[in-house]
This record gives structure tokens, C-alpha cells and sequence, in this order.
């Protein structure tokens, strides 16, 4: 699979012409991922006209607001909500039943920032979406991590199988969590030089 992300090129032509017109649609990429700021819907009815390249967006979403008309105008194909930055499963679920109505598939994000819990719940309605398109996976398998969130999910061959343990199968050990001291820590960019806050 091979994708490309994060140009935030202003000029949507040029990306247009990426997408459409060299190496991209040769090469097959799964997704085009954040070829523009997801707020620039008009960029992305854009790309939409000069390309067939599935465009993906999303990490950045909170909301059904957020990415509804998106959906609703087809102006994607893989939405990549973080079910924990989208009002948690029942919300992501709303989600993905208005994308799964525009053929928009699942592509939940999946950095190693998520924990073993977040990444379940995504497992879990991943195994649920009729419109399932793909899951990021970053490993987390450490052994530090393990020991922390112990669980019977299983990464293998590239598909995860879902173990059916209550809940969502894993667990948070609070007596290894004691031998960790607490840091606080923040994305490393979150405002402009003028201070306005801005996306990492």
C-alpha cells in the first residue's frame, strides 16, 4: 500500500495535477491522504474533478460537524477519524453510518499516540463497519506496552482478530503503571508564529 500525505500544497491545481497527471495514478496509491486542509472543501471538490484517486482525511475531525459534508458531497473516500478525538464509539459510530450511505469507508487513524484501549475500540468497530476500508496501525507491541495494557487482540498476517473478552478486551494495569513517573507533554507545534492556534 503506498499513500501520500500531508502536502498542504495552497495551490490546488498542482496537487490536481499530482493526483491526475503524474506519478500518483500510475503507481496506485491506496489513498491520498490530506492532499489539503480538510476545512478547504472546495479544494477538495477540486481534486475530486481531475482525479480518481481515493482522497483520505480526517485525524483531525471531532465531530459528525466536522466532516459531514465531506460525506455527504462524496468529496471523500476514507474518513480517518481517531475514535477517541470523535466523541468516543457511539458518536464514531453515528460516523461511520453516514459515510457507509456515500460509500465513504473506514481508515480510522491509528498513531502510536492512541493507546491499546483506543486502538480496540477501533478494532472493534472495525469489526462491526459494513463500509470497513482499512485500519492504521502503528505497533505499539512492546513489552513495556503489553505489560501495561494486557490484552488478547492479535496483530497477525496484517489482520487483527478481535478477542471476545468483555468489554473492549483489554485491560490497564495500575501496579505496572506505578513504576512510570508522570510527564506531561504536548504536540511540539500548536499555534502560529502570531499565536493563532493551529492544527499540529
Amino acid at each position: 500500500m503506498a499513500s501520500i500525505r500531508g502536502m498542504q500544497i495552497e495551490d490546488v491545481v498542482t496537487v490536481s495535477n499530482v493526483a491526475g497527471n503524474t506519478a500518483p495514478e500510475p503507481v496506485g496509491l491506496y489513498w491520498l491522504e490530506d492532499p489539503t486542509p480538510a476545512e478547504d472543501q472546495e479544494a477538495l471538490r477540486l481534486l475530486r474533478q481531475h482525479s480518481t484517486t481515493p482522497i483520505a482525511i480526517g485525524e483531525v475531525f471531532n465531530s459528525i460537524w466536522d466532516c459531514n459534508k465531506l460525506i455527504e458531497n462524496e468529496l471523500i473516500d476514507f474518513n480517518r477519524v481517531a475514535v477517541t478525538c470523535a466523541g468516543g464509539i457511539t458518536h464514531a459510530k453515528c460516523i461511520v453510518d453516514l459515510a457507509g450511505l456515500h460509500h465513504v469507508r473506514t481508515g480510522f487513524h491509528g498513531a502510536p499516540s492512541h493507546s491499546p484501549i483506543s486502538m480496540a475500540a477501533q478494532h472493534h468497530l472495525n469489526a462491526w463497519a459494513p463500509n470497513f476500508g482499512i485500519q492504521e496501525y502503528l505497533v505499539l507491541g512492546v513489552a513495556e506496552c503489553d505489560a501495561l495494557f494486557p490484552s488478547e487482540h492479535v496483530m497477525e498476517n496484517g489482520m487483527v482478530y478481535v478477542n471476545d473478552a468483555p468489554g473492549l478486551g483489554v485491560d490497564f494495569d495500575e501496579k505496572e503503571a506505578a513504576r512510570y513517573e508522570y510527564k506531561p507533554g504536548t504536540h511540539p507545534v500548536v499555534c502560529l508564529q502570531d499565536g493563532m492556534l493551529w492544527n499540529y
